[in-house]
């Protein structure tokens, strides 16, 4: 497992590019700063796509991706927050700093491609990411995250509580 940690979480392209993981050199760096941008989505949703199309690389933020984005945040702005440790459904998923994201290795299937897992805090499964190599660059980029799936609403939500 991989640990990546940052005092200020990137609002837009630029910061993102200062973090030391924007090399995208492994799959657990790109997974880890697709968080870090997710994160960014309730605030300012273009930053967050703008973000996520550079990890993305030569592959295009379609307009199903863009809308599934929308559709799966849009009141649930607190699901990216859920993979940074600290953050509970107890605690409205409001996470500690340095702002930590954990990413384990999985094993490879397919050549040109990795997974990786993160844990969100209201899941009770792993949540993968695939990402794929650039072989003239060597850097790894987003293919497919699964990382927006319904998790446990924050306890302030839950009227059960």
């Amino acid at each position: 497992m991989t640990a990546f940690q940052w005092q200020e979480l990137p609002q837009n392209l630029d910061a993102l590019k200062q973090l030391p993981e924007a090399g995208l050199k492994t799959p657990e760096e790109t997974a880890a700063l697709t968080v870090a941008a997710l994160c960014v989505y309730g605030k300012d949703a273009a930053a967050c796509l703008e973000m996520l199309a550079y990890l993305k690389g030569p592959a295009v933020l379609t307009p199903y991706e863009k809308q599934f984005l929308k559709d799966r945040l849009s009141g649930k702005e607190y699901v990216p927050f859920s993979y940074l440790g600290g953050a509970l459904p107890a605690n409205g998923y409001q996470p500690a700093v340095p702002y930590t994201v954990n990413v384990e290795h999985l094993p490879d299937t397919e050549a040109g491609y990795a997974k990786v897992s993160l844990h969100s805090s209201g899941a009770d499964a792993p949540r993968p990411v695939r990402l794929r190599k650039k072989e003239s660059t060597g850097q790894w980029f987003l293919d497919e995250q699964f990382l927006l799936a319904d998790i446990r609403i924050p306890d302030s939500r839950d009227p059960w509580k």
